[in-house]
């Protein structure tokens, strides 16, 4: 029998199989938070398209404000979309408010702090002027016809408000990378059913496809087959005509009488890159390929399942979709001993926590058992463990993986 693939060479291997999305479509502004662009986003527009006062005050002439305690007349108002329409002469001013327009022959804002207000419509500095203060100049933040957004950003809240005041309602991005899920098992229900002494509630799919939502894909899934070479074979059929991305199986994958996911897939056409990995848990995750689309094949323990699709599925579905590899990984201190490990990285479910002196610390709960979703739903991440590592005492430092980044 080979020897098991480690987990390094496996990650390499599947992510080098990745083929990112070419595909675009046009979205409204709304849904494209988390999006990729796929072309550069110009600026319809110049910002501000004037010269802008920058704070509440009076817009005058500099040259009219040379000493503290000058006096000037007030002939006007200008607020933000109302502009003043004449201009602002020798001993002239007028009231201004943040955003408005600043008037023809005005070189620069007095704030009102800085004002007295006089009898006769008049004010009196109370503070020196300078030119160009608080004033925003025209094109101060971009221009007309600036890539102010390149192709290949991926678009978070910032993005889009300055997509929206370049004057965008739609965005052409990449399409999310599209899977299809297949879970596998006679034993299998779905929640919400009555199951009998045989068998178990289904979970897999819905944690499993919430992450793949999360990396930014659209998610099919193909539901629970029963163990049927052909109705196994009809799934996989499903997904191929679906044109997804990555079809990602949940169990049935080993080498048992009643595993026949992998059969069925050879069967489809798959070519078989790698399966069994050197990794706990998750030792039976398998990685192929029918035509273009992808496969992952994750174990159908829920947690192994769960912790391979974090470490495999994720980045696989993220590297699809363009977008840049989400930064887990951490060094922490272990709160207590961690045993030698054999020749299989381990990834141990741990809450964490923090010093007196803010450093990470990780406690790697007592009970490892990968049938055990309630510890891993309480965890905070995984401890790395290496191949053959060293038993490390408590306050030791450890590779981490936290759930949420």
């Amino acid at each position: 029998m080979k020897p098991l693939l480690p987990v390094d060479e496996a990650m390499r291997r599947l992510l080098e199989a990745a083929v990112p999305v070419t595909e675009s479509e046009t979205l409204p502004l709304a849904e494209c938070d988390g999006r990729v662009l796929s072309v550069d986003l110009t600026a319809r527009l110049t910002q501000p398209p004037f010269d802008a006062s920058a704070m509440d005050g009076y817009a005058l002439r500099s040259a009219d404000a040379a000493e503290i305690g000058s006096v000037l007349t007030v002939i006007g108002q200008a607020a933000a979309g109302h502009a003043f329409t004449g201009t602002v002469g020798e001993g002239q001013a007028v009231r201004i408010f943040t955003g408005a327009p600043v008037p023809q022959g005005a070189d620069t804002i007095l704030i009102q702090e800085d004002a007295e207000v006089l009898e006769g419509g008049k004010i009196r500095t109370a503070f020196d002027v300078t030119a160009g203060r608080h004033i925003r100049p025209r094109g101060q933040d971009f221009t007309e016809g600036e890539a102010a957004l390149k192709a290949g950003r991926e678009l978070g809240f910032t993005d889009l408000t300055l997509a929206a005041a370049m004057n965008h309602a739609a965005l052409t991005v990449y399409r999310r990378p599209r899977i299809a899920i297949l879970a596998t098992g006679d034993e299998l229900l779905p929640p919400g059913s009555a199951p009998q002494p045989a068998q178990i509630i289904a979970s897999n799919t819905f944690g499993v496809a919430a992450l793949a939502r999360q990396a930014g894909a659209d998610v099919l899934d193909l539901g629970i087959i029963a163990d049927d070479d052909r109705l196994i074979r009809a799934a996989i059929g499903k997904a191929v005509a679906a044109k997804v991305d990555v079809l990602v199986t949940l169990g049935g994958a080993s080498v048992g009488d009643h595993d026949l996911v992998q059969a069925a897939l050879k069967a489809e056409g798959m070519q078989l890159d790698f399966w069994r990995i050197a990794m706990r848990p998750g030792k039976p995750l398998m990685v192929g390929s029918i035509g273009a689309m992808q496969v992952l094949g994750l174990p159908g323990n829920p947690v192994a399942s769960l912790v391979c699709g974090l470490l495999f599925l994720e980045p696989l579905l993220r590297s699809i979709a363009r977008r840049a590899p989400l930064q887990r990984t951490a060094t922490a201190r272990t709160a207590t001993l961690l045993k030698a490990n054999d020749h299989r990285q381990d990834y141990l479910r741990a809450r964490f926590s923090t010093d007196e002196n803010g450093l990470l610390v990780a406690e790697a709960h007592a009970k490892q058992d990968s049938s055990m979703m309630k510890i891993l739903a309480h965890s905070d991440g995984l401890i790395v463990r290496p191949p053959n590592a060293p038993a490390a005492a408590a306050g030791a430092e450890c590779p981490v993986i936290r759930l949420k980044p």
